[in-house]
């Protein structure tokens, strides 16, 4: 069913933005800890690498555009021990310095990656992180069993803390990567990996999964929004809050839709029981994005989600639901309370 036909029944028009694919957001070009020896090595070796290139070709166009002598080659003069000897001291000394350059590269290689498999300083907070087609769900662990709670697609951490993420798959393989934060790394289904990372300053990171997935690959994105201290106490505390009754007739009534048709897949913490094939939706519009970072969370965004996800995401796990102009306003209004 194409959203625009349920919007319009409805009263409601979806919005351009909706269309495009990408939030409208600036992501602050900073670097943490456990990715700046990683970028000065990415630099490092791709200055290595163009000088390489560059000396080749202008020794091979050297020796294609060299002017050839005119002399007979039976008058030139015969090479001596001494001239052959010459020669291959430069081949020695090419070869013993590329072996050298190589050799320090590989020494640089394994310092940066012994540099970054650990922080600093005492890693305060572990998130779990399960990847699946074409989303990532997170859970925050605590000693407190009353501070674990689940969350999806936005990352939020304090400002200046080594955070250890632990990554698995639930379907396919994929790849957790927050270029101005942190390295790759691969998510593998049966095997747990560990990654950290670090915020040095206040902001909104994109990340994304970096391997092929699946035909939505490319729209599985994540945000990391670090914060100061203060501001991520604030918002765990939010987080770790059960939804409340809705207030108004219309939400109620959206609520007993959403039970019907969602609540199999979609948990909401303290309404429905726990659905685990899609994200935990308990706090839902305090994200940025919907759909893995696809939409930025609007309300003409989330009800031409809930209308049609097929249109927006074709191949994702959510089903397009056959629901009424004034059942898919209701639910809409229902998920707006989800704060």
């Amino acid at each position: 069913m194409n959203p625009r036909v349920v919007l319009a029944s409805s009263g409601l028009m979806m919005l351009p933005s909706a269309l495009q694919g990408e939030p409208s957001m600036a992501y602050q070009r900073t670097f943490g800890p456990a990715v700046d020896p990683i970028t000065r090595l990415g630099w490092g070796l791709g200055i290595i690498s163009l000088s390489v290139i560059v000396i080749i070709g202008a020794l091979l166009l050297g020796g294609i555009f060299r002017k050839r002598s005119t002399i007979p080659a039976a008058e030139l003069p015969q090479p001596t021990a001494r001239d052959d000897a010459g020669g291959m001291a430069w081949i020695y000394i090419g070869t013993g310095t590329t072996v050298l350059i190589l050799i320090g590269c590989v020494v640089w290689t394994l310092l940066v990656t012994a540099a970054v498999a650990e922080p600093a300083g005492a890693r305060e907070m572990t998130v779990e992180v399960t990847a699946s087609q074409w989303w990532w769900s997170l859970r925050y662990d605590n000693q407190n069993p009353g501070q674990i709670f689940n969350t999806a697609n936005e990352i939020h951490i304090p400002v200046g803390r080594p955070v250890r993420f632990e990554l698995s798959s639930a379907d396919v393989i994929h790849s957790f990567w927050v270029p101005q934060l942190a390295g790759k790394m691969d998510v593998i289904p049966g095997q747990t990996n560990v990654a950290w990372m670090q915020a040095d300053k206040a902001g909104v990171y994109r990340g994304q999964c970096a391997a092929f997935c699946g035909p939505q690959h490319a729209h599985m994105a994540l945000l990391v929004v670090a914060e100061t201290p203060e501001a991520f106490a604030a918002w765990r505390e939010g987080q770790v809050t059960e939804s409340v009754m809705p207030a108004t007739d219309e939400a109620h009534h959206g609520q007993l839709i959403f039970e019907t048709h969602c609540a199999p897949c979609h948990t909401i913490r303290g309404v429905t029981p726990a659905g685990i094939r899609g994200p935990d939706l308990t706090h839902l519009m305090t994200r940025r994005t919907l759909a893995a970072g696809l939409l930025p969370n609007t309300p003409e965004n989330l009800t031409g989600w809930i209308a049609s996800p097929q249109f927006f995401k074709p191949g994702a796990h959510m089903p397009d639901h056959i629901l009424s102009g004034p059942e898919l306003i209701a639910v809409a209004a229902y998920l707006h309370t989800l704060n």
